[in-house]
């Protein structure tokens, strides 16, 4: 059972170290410098033996001084070979860190969105930081000196059996003790290492969405309570990670006494042999340096254990985020989009519900045909499918039953991030980054020009209030744009759309956070922006909805209508009644 649980923490390790192969030459003379270290450590017994039996001993200021010529070589030598190692195998940790950042969020931003339902945001980034840095940790220091313990605890085991064997029993004899703890308390490091780093991640989760909503926190008055809620949260963390310490504690604290209680009476052996004649100074000085070398190599070895073990769990968790498969992946066989295709979107037999709640049918028996540079509206009360069918045309997910053709061409035999291309959405709650307003309107189009971004803010109604900025188009807008108002964001947000100009433009509820002048101003923008180009819109407000040349009435996930806004008045009594609460909203 030990063995397995061995062999697995190995197992999980070598996805890890397999970020090492890009990096053979700095490997190969890190390794060349870790021998030459060990080497020349192995080196000081022996020098030391010659500076006591060949100086001290023999009385002879030359041989003393040749001795100590000898020690300062080996020294400087092995000041040398340290230097080289530890910078090599630090190098090698931060770059491989490094790499696995890159790869561990190479791997989330590809990944289907339904993942992120399931698993919380905190804990994804605990495995892109936290553990990623223990694991640098593990390559950068606990795998050098581990590798520079092993071959001093082999090379001091020979040099002991080649300066006197009958000592070398009595030191063996606490070796294999010393291992037992290895293998006994190892299995249950590794268990509260992934324990601990779990409950790391939670604090994290937790701090994340208090800090990210504080406003609510505030204003609620509820400081006391979430202070109270962390504390909680915290001392659970510390609490398991006090069961890793105390099992670690245990490990190392074990290997020293059995190494050195070996040790303790290796020396009461050999200080009666010299004093009896047995055995020279020079010997005995040289066969406690190689038993202490042992015994410390043997704690080395101990502790790094430990740590390998919690590298383990760390390891585990980041091996579990790489391994996901994304739900939404390219086809093995592209097909071209047929430029003439129209109509240029088509809903057939559309079923769909959430991986999160598989049971509840977001879309029902959707069928429905876009023509090219049509505007289609889509209008319903809160949980009708609107937004579900903007993220399904946006392949952000795939419909249990049914098709999807874009330019007569199923949505999944195209590339994603293609197919996305010839789309741009404006969100109801618009997005923005921690960056400047040039970072955020260009977005939408990396490589444009400082004059197409501001062509793109003017059409926005953008341009005026971000001159006003402190820095202008420079101006940070701290993180989710904290620093502009909601009318402004999306602005900000619809600049990037206009600045995209793609084929079809997605409006979900774009003006909800505008005060009246600025819709105004922005809906005079949209129709522009909408001549000649497919749009569909999510929206309540009449005066989007009155402009579009069809309006698709939904509720409970099903399409009840479809027609103008004469029209559906005229004979549906659902759209009489939204529009009549529009309306009264908008008189009051």
């Amino acid at each position: 059972m030990k063995n397995t649980s061995n062999k697995k923490s190995i197992q999980t390790l070598l996805p890890i170290l397999a970020f090492l192969k890009p990096y053979k030459k700095m490997v190969a003379f890190a390794l060349l410098a870790l021998l030459l270290t060990a080497g020349v450590s192995l080196s000081l017994g022996q020098g030391l033996k010659m500076v006591i039996d060949n100086g001290f001993a023999a009385g002879s200021v030359e041989q003393l001084r040749t001795a100590i010529f000898v020690m300062i070589g080996l020294v400087s030598l092995l000041a040398v070979g340290t230097f080289c190692r530890f910078y090599l195998m630090s190098w090698l940790g931060e770059r491989v860190s490094a790499d696995i950042r890159k790869a561990v969020f190479d791997q989330i931003v590809m990944l289907h969105p339904a993942y992120f339902e399931e698993n919380r945001s905190g804990e994804i980034m605990s495995r892109l930081t936290t553990d990623t840095t223990l694991l640098q940790s593990i390559v950068g220091s606990s795998f050098s000196m581990a590798l520079r313990s092993s071959l001093t605890f082999i090379g001091g085991i020979i040099m002991l059996f080649f300066t006197n064997v009958q000592l070398t029993l009595y030191i063996l004899i606490g070796v294999p003790m010393a291992i037992l703890p290895m293998l006994f308390f190892g299995k249950k490091v590794r268990k509260f290492s992934k324990d601990s780093q779990d409950t790391i991640a939670d604090v994290g989760t937790y701090a994340g969405e208090i800090i990210q909503n504080i406003k609510v926190v505030q204003s609620y008055s509820r400081e006391e309570q979430e202070k109270m809620a962390f504390s909680d949260e915290v001392e659970k963390a510390f609490v398991t990670a006090k069961k890793r310490v105390r099992q670690r504690s245990i490990l190392i604290a074990s290997v020293i006494l059995m190494v050195f209680g070996g040790l303790s009476a290796m020396m009461w052996v050999g200080g009666n042999g010299v004093i009896s004649g047995a055995i020279t100074g020079g010997e005995l000085a040289a066969f406690v340096f190689y038993a202490m070398m042992v015994g410390m190599s043997a704690a080395t070895i101990a502790e790094v254990y430990g740590e390998v073990q919690r590298a383990t769990g760390a390891a585990e968790r980041v091996v579990d985020l790489m391994g996901v498969e994304s739900n939404i992946l390219p086809p093995e066989q592209v097909s071209q989009l047929d430029l003439k295709g129209d109509p240029i979107i088509e809903f057939k037999d559309l079923y769909f519900s959430y991986p999160s709640r598989p049971d509840d049918l977001a879309l029902n028996n959707i069928n429905l045909q876009i023509k090219e540079g049509e505007v289609i509206a889509l209008v319903g009360p809160s949980g009708a499918g609107k937004t579900t069918l903007f993220e399904i045309l946006q392949r952000f997910y795939d419909p249990q039953q049914g098709l999807i053709n874009f330019k007569d061409t199923d949505l999944r035999k195209q590339v994603p991030s293609e197919l996305r291309e010839h789309m741009a959405l404006v969100p109801q709650n618009p997005i923005l980054f921690s960056n400047d307003v040039w970072y955020n309107i260009r977005y939408g189009k990396t490589n444009a020009s400082d004059d197409e971004v501001i062509v793109a803010a003017t059409k926005a109604h953008a341009h005026q209030f971000v001159k006003d900025l402190p820095d202008g188009y420079e101006s940070y807008l701290g993180e989710q744009g904290v620093r502009l108002s909601g009318g402004q964001k999306q602005r900000i947000a619809l600049a990037r759309a206009i600045l995209k100009d793609p084929e079809v433009l997605l409006l979900d509820e774009a003006t909800s956070a505008l005060d009246a002048e600025s819709e105004h101003q922005v809906q005079a923008a949209l129709n522009v922006l909408m001549k000649d180009r497919t749009t569909l819109i999510i929206a309540h407000r009449l005066s989007t909805v009155v402009h579009a040349d069809r309006i698709v009435l939904m509720d409970k996930g099903k399409v009840l209508d479809i027609g103008t806004h004469e029209e559906l008045l005229s004979r549906s009594n659902l759209y009489q009644r939204l529009c009549e609460l529009q309306f009264d909203l908008a008189t009051e």
